[in-house]
């Protein structure tokens, strides 16, 4: 008499696309959970210092003067760092992306080059130390963008779908909630860099005294 053996193979096969599956939606959470991460993180950080360049804080001034820059280069950054943190939290506009990514990059690098080569080390990493991990994250932030923030070109290969005549789908629609949620993050973002100034100011005054940028 012969047993009937199951159809291991079967299974097997069934079970290996399941898994599959199941990896790839994990690390397409991992993936959303770090870019927003680090899209919020540098946004706060352009909102906060356009407050900072525009209300022309004590410690903005200390800084220009330190690194040589006029003082109305602080208004020019101010009103550039606006438009930066507004393209890059707000859904679609993927070529205006591009340049707040690219902007915002030169920025922070810009910084920790300035730093340099006025001569601050270690023992002002305080200042450029900030805007290196700034500039790291905006990296991060560029490079784990979704597909509906890149431009089509840039897009990766699992984002791409066939589409007759055109060889590519067409980047997904946003709707009216990402606006909203993107215009009342900014909100927020504003109302606690102007409510936090008193004590940033308080803060930064100590912290440029400590690194003998200005006398007691």
């Amino acid at each position: 008499m012969r047993t009937r053996e199951a159809p291991t193979g079967h299974y097997a096969t069934e079970e290996k696309p399941a898994r599959t599956a199941h990896t790839d939606r994990n690390r397409g959470r991992i993936r959303s959970v770090a870019f927003w991460a680090t899209t919020v993180a540098i946004v706060f950080e352009l909102v906060a210092g356009s407050v900072w360049n525009l209300v022309l804080i004590e410690w903005v001034e200390i800084q220009l003067r330190h690194l040589g820059y006029p003082h109305y280069f602080a208004y020019v950054l101010g009103a550039w760092q606006v438009g930066a943190a507004v393209a890059i939290i707000v859904p679609g506009l993927p070529l205006i992306k591009e340049w707040a990514y690219a902007g915002a990059f030169l920025l922070w690098s810009g910084a920790v080059v300035s730093h340099m080569a006025v001569g601050d080390g270690l023992e002002s990493l305080t200042s450029w130390g900030v805007a290196l991990m700034f500039a790291i994250c905006a990296i991060a932030s560029w490079l784990l963008r979704p597909a509906d923030r890149r431009l089509p070109q840039t897009r990766l290969p699992r984002d791409r779908t066939a589409d007759v005549g055109q060889g590519e789908a067409p980047l997904p629609r946003t709707r009216p909630r990402e606006w909203a949620v993107a215009t009342g993050l900014l909100g927020v973002l504003y109302a606690t860099s102007f409510l936090t100034l008193p004590a940033v100011e308080d803060f930064m005054h100590q912290n440029a005294t400590e690194l003998g940028w200005i006398a007691e």
